[in-house]
């Protein structure tokens, strides 16, 4: 299930964060916990895979100031949400609707239009772009400690992790051995830095890429998310154009 989420501002211009997914995280979780508490309860919890992810906030016009970490907005403003889990989707979209006024990084607006998005029927072989940056990191020894490396499209064990999250949140979603068939093609590739906590930073990659395989698999990552960190604002596609067989 997914939702084209249209929000009008208070004020004109208005800033807009680069990294603004951690914002939205606050919104979707306080949205959902006025709704279902202990739903939300649950999603808190580490070992819980969430099975949910988002855009980035949009706008219909903006303009960036240099040496700035935001940039200024115009006009309406919107983000897409998607879940694999109706029970998430029924409470976050809920709660929206039952309180609409929404402030964020201390600019205020109002829900204006929740759009459901419908699904095409067959993935396979389309061409996705991604609504939010798509995040994939192992552990490398670096100056003789093990830490955190984040991995690109150049890698090959980007594809390798993408793969292998693809079949978790599939075993998650339907409960049934994960397909091991999956392939992606990357045709564009652009890395972007974001703070995802308070000195805490993030490489991920806005791409243009093809993916062919099982349409279970597909549906997974088109739902929940593409790559790792889906509930904190990464790995959201939309599919473009025709499929390729």
């Amino acid at each position: 299930m997914r939702f084209a989420i249209r929000l009008r501002p208070e004020n004109e211009p208005y800033r807009v964060p680069f990294s603004n997914q951690h914002y939205l995280q606050g919104l979707i979780y306080r949205r959902i916990q006025r709704v279902n508490p202990d739903l939300s309860l649950s999603l808190h919890s580490p070992k819980v895979p969430k099975l949910f992810t988002y855009s980035l906030f949009m706008v219909e016009k903006r303009e960036v100031e240099r040496r700035r970490p935001y940039f200024l907005g115009s006009g309406r403003a919107y983000f897409y949400f998607s879940t694999a889990v109706p029970e998430i989707a029924e409470a976050f979209i809920g709660g929206l609707l039952q309180s609409p006024e929404v402030e964020l990084w201390g600019e205020r607006f109002r829900v204006e239009e929740v759009r459901a998005v419908a699904e095409p029927e067959r993935l396979s072989g389309r061409k996705f772009v991604t609504l939010s940056p798509i995040a994939v990191t192992t552990k490398r020894f670096q100056f003789g400690k093990l830490r955190s490396y984040d991995l690109g499209p150049d890698e090959p064990e980007f594809y390798e992790l993408i793969k292998e999250n693809l079949r978790e949140k599939y075993l998650h979603i339907f409960g049934a051995n994960p397909p091991e068939d999956f392939e992606m093609k990357v045709f564009n590739a652009k890395p972007k830095r974001f703070e995802v906590k308070p000195g805490i930073f993030q490489i991920a990659w806005h791409l243009v890429f093809r993916a062919k395989g099982d349409e279970g698999l597909l549906k997974a990552g088109y739902l929940a998310g593409f790559g790792e960190k889906n509930s904190i604002g990464f790995g959201m596609v939309k599919a473009d154009g025709r499929r390729r067989t």
